[in-house]
């Protein structure tokens, strides 16, 4: 594993949100399995909250599904480094005013969510929705 990873996941394990991630999976009734780049990729989540394709803490990859693409993982991997690089649990807070902020720009909680667009939109399935105030194309 690349060093970087290696340090990703050091960093997320001291920060503590990779243990509050492995909670949130085992509480979910996941199963866990080893994913790239130090990642832990947890199946079959059982709750419906959040309404996402798959949602990361720390280096858990949370996900209903049992299976993922490598996009959707790519771009779960890149939020794993924002939550080493908020230094852990400052990163919850964080996201959900960055998606209210979204959702008051546009209606839509990613589209200029900056933990969504540095992690890249479409590699999550996200749309690019234009702000509400620019008219749009017709």
């Amino acid at each position: 594993m690349n060093r970087r990873f290696r340090i990703r996941r050091v960093a997320n394990f001291v920060n503590l949100s990779t243990p509050l991630g492995l909670l949130i999976a085992a509480v979910g009734g996941a199963r866990r399995a080893p994913g790239p780049d130090g990642l832990v990729i947890a199946y079959g989540y059982r709750y419906p909250f959040p309404i996402a394709g798959a949602f990361t803490v720390g280096n858990v990859v949370v996900t209903k599904h049992l299976q993922l693409d490598d996009r959707l993982i790519t771009h779960e991997a890149r939020h794993a480094t924002q939550w080493a690089w908020c230094v852990g649990l400052p990163m919850l807070p964080l996201y959900l005013v960055a998606m209210l902020v979204s959702v008051l720009i546009c209606g839509n909680q990613a589209s200029y969510n900056p933990f969504e667009r540095l992690a890249n939109l479409e590699d999550g399935g996200y749309p690019r929705v234009p702000p509400r105030w620019r008219p749009t194309p017709k």
